[in-house]
């Protein structure tokens, strides 16, 4: 505590002028929970009055850390050469803020269900824990996560957050999601709603939004129709086949929900083709907000996920983990963004 800075600041200089202990400096500027927030916004100020940096090498020396997180993405069919989920770059932006807050570096990779994508990094100390974003159907997945945690890795998933969720997971409240689009379509006086996307124990997060709809339905006094529930991956060539597929069945429809965006402006694309219009003969609603959704004709009201939160809790959630903390399940909250499809 006596100590003065010196020409070259150190984690000392800001704990002389902070006034605490040079290991409460080092847990501050890693984003640890157990400094008050009050006491680390004033030791990141001092820091960046003294334009100090971290010594990650020492620092990983110290912690025995690589003081990197790994962000793997599942491979899904895309348009383009990507194979990237449009929904899933967009909460790319907000993983990489919330590690750089954090000094942490961040490899990102695909990861394919045949593959030990696991033991390159956390066995290899190449990260300290892994984000996994997209996962296909989860009934395959399902053992992977089993061996990540038997093997004692530190991960997070975005995902389905159910009381049998195995590891850490975050995602959004799906059920109240599939209620409110229910809801807003029921509102705008539809009453045979059809669910593109597979609801089932294979894609549980579209589970939850199908069961979400049905309450929505349900509690308007009408009983939904299995008949205009039709399965659907999250492609747009899948959208459009189920699309296809509900057109041919002769069930009459006036709405329907899609379980994401990308299936929705397929659905669009095999309604256009068959003569109706949107949402003059069929309102859509869609999941996800990408980017392209406001570009659809017309554009696409859709339920949009809380972004910016979840890269914060995925990054929390890995940490709490190195860190010895126990990571809680989190649900975020959604918001619908009403445009032309419903006739907003």
């Amino acid at each position: 505590m006596g100590r003065r800075p010196s020409n070259k600041p150190t984690s000392f200089d800001i704990a002389y002028l902070a006034g605490v202990s040079q290991p409460t400096v080092s847990r501050a500027l890693r984003g640890s929970k157990s400094v008050s927030l009050a006491t680390r916004q004033k030791i990141e100020a001092i820091a960046r009055q003294l334009d100090y940096t971290v010594d990650k090498n020492a620092s990983s020396l110290r912690s025995q850390r690589s003081n990197t997180l790994a962000l793997l993405f599942f491979e899904d069919p895309t348009p383009d050469e990507s194979n990237i989920n449009p929904f899933f770059l967009a909460m790319l932006g907000s993983i990489t803020r919330h590690c750089a807050a954090r000094s942490l570096d961040l490899l990102i990779s695909f990861q394919r269900l045949d593959d030990d994508w696991h033991k390159r990094y956390q066995e290899a100390h190449r990260a300290d824990g892994l984000i996994l974003l997209g996962y296909g159907d989860y009934t395959l997945y399902e053992n992977r996560l089993r061996q990540l945690i038997r093997s004692g890795t530190h991960f997070v998933r975005w995902g389905s957050v159910e009381d049998s969720a195995i590891g850490a997971t975050v995602g959004s409240d799906n059920f109240g999601a599939g209620r409110l689009a229910g809801e807003h379509l029921l509102a705008r006086g539809r009453r045979k709603i059809a669910f593109l996307g597979q609801a089932d124990v294979h894609y549980p997060e579209f589970s939850k939004r199908y069961d979400g709809l049905v309450r929505a339905i349900e509690t308007a006094g009408l009983e939904a129709d299995t008949g205009l529930l039709f399965d659907a991956i999250s492609s747009e060539e899948s959208g459009y086949n189920a699309c296809r597929a509900l057109l041919e069945s002769g069930h009459p429809f006036d709405a329907i929900f899609a379980a994401s965006d990308l299936i929705a402006i397929g659905a669009m694309r095999a309604l256009a083709q068959a003569g109706l219009s949107v949402p003059g003969d069929v309102a859509i609603v869609g999941f996800d907000d990408i980017p392209a959704a406001s570009f659809t004709t017309p554009p696409l009201t859709t339920v949009m996920q809380d972004m910016r939160h979840a890269g914060e809790a995925l990054v929390g959630s890995v940490m709490a983990q190195v860190e010895d903390r126990p990571p809680p399940p989190t649900i975020l909250p959604t918001r619908l963004v009403v445009r032309g499809s419903t006739g907003g």
